[in-house]
């Protein structure tokens, strides 16, 4: 199992540093605002805000990176930052603790509190409180799923990292390919016919929870945005490749079936891409990006 986790370990950052490449590579674009504190706990706690030409208030949408939740950084967003401001949403990249500083839930506690942070400042950067959506791939799926479910779960919050009085919810969330229920991710992978090491102490969740996932049930089901799903969830968008490696593709359709099954599917879509894995050209294709901003325009706009 050592070696396995290692392996998938090793597999998360190249798709990180894939996916840095394809961020920075071909793009001029530039924070607005750099390197803003949404919290004083600690040192990342840090957000970018990318704005559109104009006097706004601008539509939101706060990119989360990926990353295994042990490394990653909001720098590394900057081209889909761009597409956002193209299409005249307002895009904050934010950084939160990662998994060798904190355990969970600080990581989801920095989510919220960046989001409370810009509805608390909302005017200062011309951003619509009300409109605020969250956009995140792998363990930045996972992150912006539980945004789109939990909101108004007092353990999640992190309302000592302040703007206390604002909400965190979202009104639409964008998961790629993130982790849902980490308890079950080596049996679905087995039965897709590929090994991943989860239930190790050594993998990524089980670092993220603190001890090996399947000794700490009740604490990894907090983890799982399924466990929070409403009605009056946010709307989602998820994606996620049916050659995928690392997750199995079987997390997301679950969560698909799960939402479905609470809202209704008038307002939750999914989609297996063909041939994808762990991202890829099919997730940053012009094409999928357009189904991307179509689905953000139709809820924050």
């Amino acid at each position: 199992m050592k070696t396995i986790s290692l392996i998938y370990v090793f597999s998360c950052l190249l798709f990180f540093q894939l996916y840095s490449q394809r961020d920075f590579l071909g793009t001029s674009s530039n924070a607005t605002y750099s390197d803003v504190a949404y919290a004083t706990k600690s040192a990342t706690q840090k957000l970018d805000i990318y704005l559109p030409l104009g006097e706004g208030p601008f539509p939101v949408v706060v990119i989360i990176h990926g990353g295994a939740f042990m490394f990653g950084d909001k720098n590394h967003e900057s081209r889909d930052a761009e597409t956002l401001v193209k299409n005249g949403f307002a895009a904050v990249s934010i950084n939160y603790r990662l998994s060798e500083e904190a355990r969970f839930p600080a990581q989801i506690q920095d989510c919220k509190a960046a989001i409370r942070f810009l509805r608390a400042n909302a005017t200062k950067y011309k951003l619509n409180p009300d409109k605020i959506a969250s956009w995140g791939a792998s363990a930045g799926g996972n992150l912006s799923a539980l945004l789109g479910t939990s909101g108004d779960i007092p353990e999640l919050e992190g309302s000592e990292l302040g703007n206390s009085s604002f909400s965190s919810r979202v009104t639409a969330s964008v998961d790629w390919f993130g982790p849902i229920n980490f308890l079950t991710m080596d049996a679905e992978a087995a039965t897709l016919g590929f090994t991943i090491g989860t239930n190790s102490e050594r993998s990524p969740e089980s670092k993220l929870m603190g001890a090996a996932v399947q000794t700490i049930p009740d604490l990894v089901a907090k983890a799982n945005p399924t466990t929070y799903i409403t009605k009056d969830d946010a709307a989602f968008l998820i994606q996620v490749g049916d050659t995928d490696r690392n997750i199995p593709y079987t997390q997301s359709k679950n969560f698909y079936n799960a939402l479905v099954a609470v809202k209704g599917s008038a307002n939750v879509d999914f989609e297996l891409l063909k041939g994808a894995g762990h991202g890829g050209p099919q997730f940053s294709s012009i094409s999928n990006m357009n189904k991307l901003i179509a689905f953000l325009n139709k809820y924050l706009k």
